[in-house]
């Protein structure tokens, strides 16, 4: 009788499955594993602190002005690019959606001539500090909840610090950094 390659083929595949299911049926009947009861080895650990030496995070947050010295206007022009759909920095520049920036720095808050301010800003009162500009471009409806302001506010403080120092080159006297 004269077998074909495939018939070859599937008769070893057959024969292979065949004998590998009997070698298992065979180890187990020779083979029995119990399962135990509990564990062989008991590790036990002490619910203790850090140990000494263990680095443990915190997330520290960090002020835009504390960083006033190590940033650059020339970044925070490229920042305050997120800024320009809704507010022009020069001087004489036009209202948008947003008042004109120019000379906010150490100016009152909500204070530019021609613009209707929403009454949780307008209700601020005193003057654009460094400080107060870091709190309000963090987060402008954290700083004042109820601001018309939709923008989400600048995350990473160095980007608050680089646009700070680019709104400060567009006042004319800018107070002193601190």
């Amino acid at each position: 009788m004269h077998f074909s390659f495939w018939e070859k083929t599937g008769f070893a595949v057959l024969i292979t499955a065949w004998v590998l299911w009997g070698s298992d049926q065979i180890g187990d009947m020779l083979v029995h594993a119990d399962e135990l009861a509990e564990n062989a080895y008991k590790i036990e650990v002490a619910d203790a602190g850090p140990t000494e030496g263990a680095v443990v995070e915190e997330k520290i947050e960090v002020s835009a002005v504390s960083l006033l010295a190590s940033a650059s206007a020339d970044g925070g022009a490229k920042v305050f690019k997120k800024c320009q759909a809704c507010h022009s920095v020069e001087k004489g520049g036009p209202n948008k959606v947003g008042p004109n920036l120019y000379n906010t720095v150490g100016g009152k808050i909500a204070g530019h001539d021609g613009f209707s301010y929403s009454d949780a800003l307008a209700g601020k009162g005193g003057q654009w500090t460094y400080e107060e500009l870091d709190q309000f471009l963090k987060s402008p409806r954290d700083y004042a909840p109820g601001t018309k302001m939709t923008f989400a506010g600048l995350k990473k403080a160095s980007d608050r610090a680089e646009v700070i120092l680019y709104m400060r080159d567009h006042t004319d006297n800018p107070p002193p950094l601190p």
